[in-house]
């Protein structure tokens, strides 16, 4: 079904879970904005809340997160301390305004802390903000989870799960640090399920070490037998330039771009050909799930969590490093947890960098969304879409996109390109991106 061309897929591009994307954030806006975008929250407004929870016991050499090792029991109790004290303030100075509809905790791993301490989270939560019946979604390493965690999940009502699995391969898991014996995982799914559990995810990924089509293809229907609800198969971007811990990947090992090509591919191939819904580019769902749901009606969304069901347009992120996300505002706290505990310690808002999103930014961000999400997007009311269309003269010459007047349709085909196709769209965007993953 899919083309291969190099030279389309030769630049890294973002992966478009925000525009613009935090390669543009700086230290200009901040705390005073972010207190600015609060006290614009409207009564009805919908919200959703991140909760990061920056830890893990064992620490991926893969891994891109903001996050350490969860070894000092001091440590965590305090983070968790001031993470409370930031519910509170964020809570404050809303005033009652917002309905949260969901409540989201992610990491690191979240099941890294005791389940007792992620009860009480909960509960506060819904207690400060007035979130009666949240959606509730929980990132889980099954590295160490247990039935104690099962229940806690299951008391709080926990209706959404994404495990992190990456491989079933042994060999692959020692060559990024992430051994997690199946048994695990399956013994994890069991205890998810028995907890009441509805939608199981499995966060797999292709272009890692040593990794074959035929190892991929097996992590995939291993994940098909266990019940895996959906799944996101992304593909590993290595850049130990910034994030050092990946220098212990050996990237003579790693597949070029022709073998992550392929292994997309099949990805896609065999997780459709058994009945999961291509969500977006990189998600599958089952078709009564209810992201699968949601993109058949039209409805999917893509924020910093992914390709999403959830429609709020105002995200609020708490924690260190966590990015709250307002129509006209993208906002990060602080990424250094000593100095996000002194802000709110202090009684601060801790962000500490972000954008404002021009009306323009926010044309080109719906549109991006809409492209990522459901394969067109109407250009109307954006300016240069003569740039745009030069741009994407190459690709339209090979048939992956076609235009009606100034909507922009993708073919079938385009899948695999959506991404460079939609940084097209991207006016910050420059000929050297070497920041960003591999564009498949």
């Amino acid at each position: 079904m899919w083309t291969y061309h190099s030279d389309l897929l030769a630049t890294p591009v973002p992966r478009y879970t925000s525009y613009p994307t935090a390669a543009e954030f700086s230290e200009d806006v901040g705390a005073a904005e972010m207190g600015a975008a609060l006290g614009r929250v409207e009564p009805d407004t919908e919200l959703s809340l991140y909760l990061h929870i920056p830890f893990c016991r064992e620490i991926c050499w893969y891994c891109g997160c903001n996050t350490g090792a969860a070894n000092r029991s001091a440590r965590l109790d305090a983070y968790l301390a001031r993470l409370s004290d930031e519910i509170e303030l964020v809570a404050r100075r809303l005033g009652g305004r917002g309905r949260v509809g969901r409540i989201a905790f992610g990491g690191g791993s979240p099941n890294a802390i005791a389940p007792a301490a992620f009860t009480r989270l909960v509960e506060q939560a819904k207690a400060a903000f007035g979130a009666t019946d949240p959606v509730l979604s929980v990132e889980v390493d099954p590295r160490g989870f247990d039935a104690e965690w099962a229940a806690a999940l299951g008391a709080a009502g926990v209706s959404r799960v994404s495990l992190g699995v990456q491989s079933f391969d042994p060999a692959i898991q020692a060559a990024i640090g992430r051994v997690q014996p199946r048994a695990d995982i399956a013994a994890t799914v069991a205890l998810l399920r028995g907890a009441g559990v509805a939608s199981i995810n499995f966060d797999l990924m292709y272009g890692l070490p040593g990794q074959t089509v035929e190892a991929l293809a097996a992590s995939i229907d291993e994940s098909i037998a266990l019940g895996a609800d959906r799944l996101a198969v992304f593909g590993y971007a290595h850049v130990p330039h910034l994030i050092p811990r990946q220098r212990r990947i050996d990237a003579t090992a790693l597949p070029d771009a022709a073998a992550r090509f392929e292994q997309a591919a099949l990805a896609h191939a065999r997780l459709t050909a058994v009945g999961y819904a291509a969500i977006g580019f990189d998600h599958f769902a089952l078709p009564g799930d209810t992201i699968a749901v949601a993109a058949r009606e039209g409805r999917l969304r893509r924020n910093f969590q992914g390709f999403t069901e959830d429609e709020a347009e105002v995200l609020i992120g708490l924690g260190a490093s966590a990015i709250s996300q307002f129509p006209d505002l993208l906002v990060q706290n602080e990424k250094n947890a000593g100095r996000w505990h002194m802000d709110v310690s202090a009684g601060r808002l801790a962000a500490a960098r972000g954008i404002r999103r021009s009306t323009e930014d926010q044309w080109r961000a719906a549109a991006i969304e809409e492209l990522l999400c459901q394969g067109r997007a109407d250009l109307g009311g954006i300016q240069g879409r003569s740039t745009i269309a030069l741009r994407l003269a190459r690709f339209a010459a090979l048939k992956l996109v076609r235009w009606e007047g100034s909507v922009l349709l993708l073919a079938p085909e385009a899948l695999p390109y959506a991404r460079v196709i939609a940084s097209a769209l991207d006016v910050y965007r420059g000929p050297a991106a070497t920041r960003f993953s591999s564009a498949v």
